[in-house]
């Protein structure tokens, strides 16, 4: 059982865990009975927490947003990952949130535990980065497509694909992927009856959220590795697929996800799927990777062109 002070804590981090908890399922994880989590919940509104609750015998409690922010609670890898987050924020692909990242973590770090200010500084100290020249995000257009995804509320958004042309997307927003240099959004499109991957940067101004949805079956269980699959090779005209003589993490370390997925075949040898806009630049492009492959599969013209660009080297030599 816990004390009156160890369950209080312990029931604001099952609240800020999730939107909307039962009564009764606070009450079996705390090994305790419903009112006395009632008298807890109150507990929490008389230090300034806006705990929401739901009459009825399917009742629970809802975390809201209040007119302070009270405390949060964050275990040691939380403290960490928020304290490197907001030092690296000002490099980063969110813009506009460059001085309020440095307030709050003054803030955070004038009562970090001194356990963990040696874990954020080597880290820290070990991190150099180089400013990108990629598209940045407006950090209200992520907090808001994080929340609809949290919340499961369909967005609506305009939306300019690759060609420039402008559309109108209702979407069922699932997960936020950040490749590194940008943010895609992996939503149902309501329009097109089909799964879609968004680039965030290419949305129209802050998304307006609707009415709730159920939640579908995602479409892939890793989707890190769906939306590589969606950006390395969907979006181009000429795709193939190579057999390469190298191990698929070394492989790997060369091609980044925007330009192809790697799949192991066994420790010696892997599979990639790419694609191309134009098949004149693929052979210099296989070339720089210093390993020998086999063309698996490839559009109408690519072997050719291979053979082309491989005599030319060979007359070249001799």
């Amino acid at each position: 059982m816990y004390g009156t002070s160890e369950r209080l804590l312990r029931l604001l981090s099952l609240l800020q865990a999730r939107r909307d908890w039962p009564g009764a399922d606070l009450a079996a994880r705390l090994e305790v009975d419903v009112r006395t989590i009632r008298r807890d919940v109150e507990r929490l509104r008389s230090l300034g927490y806006p705990v929401h609750a739901t009459p009825g015998v399917a009742g629970g409690y809802r975390l809201g947003a209040g007119a302070a922010l009270p405390p949060l609670l964050l275990d040691d890898d939380e403290a960490v990952a928020v304290a490197v987050g907001l030092r690296t924020a000002a490099s980063g692909t969110v813009s506009g949130i460059e001085e309020t990242s440095v307030r709050a973590l003054a803030k955070l770090e004038q009562v970090l535990p001194a356990r963990l200010r040696p874990r954020v500084g080597a880290l820290q100290a070990a991190t150099v980065s180089l400013p990108g020249a990629g598209p940045t995000v407006d950090a209200s257009v992520l907090t808001t497509i994080a929340a609809a995804c949290r919340d499961h509320e369909r967005l609506r958004f305009g939306y300019g694909d690759r060609t420039g042309a402008a559309t109108e997307r209702s979407v069922e927003p699932l997960r936020l992927v950040h490749t590194g240099r940008r943010w895609y959004l992996v939503a149902f499109d309501l329009d097109r009856d089909a799964w879609r991957t968004f680039r965030v940067d290419r949305i129209d101004g802050v998304p307006s959220a609707g009415f709730r949805f159920a939640p579908r079956e995602p479409p892939a269980a890793d989707l890190a590795e769906y939306v590589s699959r969606q950006i390395s090779t969907a979006p181009y005209p000429h795709r193939f697929v190579l057999r390469v003589a190298a191990p698929a993490e070394v492989l790997a370390r060369r091609i980044p996800p925007t330009s192809g997925v790697v799949e192991a075949i066994d420790e010696h040898c892997c599979r990639v799927r790419t694609g191309a806009n134009t098949l004149d630049t693929v052979p210099y492009h296989l070339a720089q990777w210093g390993y020998d492959f086999v063309v698996e599969e490839a559009p109408d013209g690519l072997v050719e062109r291979l053979r082309e660009v491989a005599e030319r080297f060979a007359r070249a030599v001799g």
